[in-house]
């Protein structure tokens, strides 16, 4: 299998790096609107450059969309046309309106594979968190982040809260489409709430933070759970077994337990799966259709903040 990656900036480089690390595929080939930048990444990890898309088109089997969100849309029409697999960063696109258009697309090029990058789907936190099973009464999701040049055509909810929105509607309340939701925030720091009837969550994100923040709370009557993404831990809480009293103040002890888990690169597992879901052997579990609908809701949050 060979393999393209569109854009090679700071996620486009990680794509080509990772890709590179998987056996089943032959080999990488890279293009770049900078082509001095696209041959100073093939230089470093001994791959091939296209010097256009429609070069690309003619050698690669299955595309990684790097590119800057902008782009998206037309990169997904161009490799869709040509029925090329594709995986897309995210946001899968610049606006629900050209959501709805890829998935328009897409139903015409049913025999390829399509994907989107959510990552922190493939973060084994996201997995634990499944299996326990919890339907909690309250969540509190927080995604704060330094200052960065990297990311500026797209505010602080496409950037970084869609990460929570996608783990919240796609993962821990997939079966539940009636919310209602409100929000407060600017360009750079947003909150928002969101009222499922019998569990609230709150989300929110920061890119004018100090300390980086990647972390979920949980709460149901008996349980608490606490998860870390980028350290990848979590801990469960139960209710205090035993209460104290010692000089009139009440003390209780709880049962902390530390699940234990296999800490993973999530772009390695996110790539693995996506070339075993081209080789038919799974199906990539991140789909056009929730990525579209990670849009709207992201939408909806840009609406209530103004």
């Amino acid at each position: 299998m060979i393999f393209g990656v569109v854009g090679v900036g700071t996620m486009g480089k990680n794509h080509v790096r990772v890709l590179t690390e998987i056996k089943k595929v032959d080999d990488v080939v890279v293009y770049d609107s900078k082509p001095d930048r696209a041959q100073e990444i093939a230089d470093i990890y001994d791959v091939d450059v296209a010097d256009s898309l429609e070069s690309m088109i003619r050698s690669a089997d299955a595309v990684s969309i790097c590119s800057p969100t902008k782009f998206h849309f037309q990169h997904i029409r161009t490799f869709a046309k040509a029925e090329k697999h594709i995986l897309v960063e995210k946001p899968v696109v610049s606006s629900y309106e050209e959501g709805k258009k890829v998935l328009e697309i897409l139903e015409e090029s049913r025999d390829i594979v399509f994907g989107v990058g959510h990552i922190e789907r493939f973060n084994p936190i996201v997995r634990e968190l499944l299996a326990l099973e919890i339907d909690a009464t309250y969540i509190d999701a927080k995604r704060h982040n330094p200052a960065s040049m990297r990311v500026a055509d797209s505010t602080v909810v496409e950037d970084l809260m869609i990460h929570d929105v996608d783990i919240v509607f796609n993962v821990l309340f997939s079966e539940n489409r009636d919310f209602k939701l409100n929000a407060a925030g600017n360009r750079n720091v947003v909150q928002a709430l969101i009222d499922f009837g019998k569990s609230v969550v709150s989300i929110s994100a920061s890119r004018i933070a100090s300390k980086k923040i990647r972390r979920i709370y949980m709460e149901k009557d008996d349980i608490t759970v606490e998860g870390d993404f980028m350290a990848q831990e979590l801990y469960i809480y139960r209710k205090p077994s035993i209460y104290l009293n010692v000089n009139e103040k009440y003390l209780q002890e709880n049962v902390i337990e530390k699940v234990l888990i296999n800490k993973v690169e999530p772009l390695k597992v996110e790539l693995k799966t996506f070339v075993d879901a081209v080789d038919g052997k799974v199906e990539f579990p991140v789909s056009a259709k929730q990525a579209v609908n990670n849009l709207r809701i992201c939408e909806m949050i840009r609406r209530e903040i103004g």
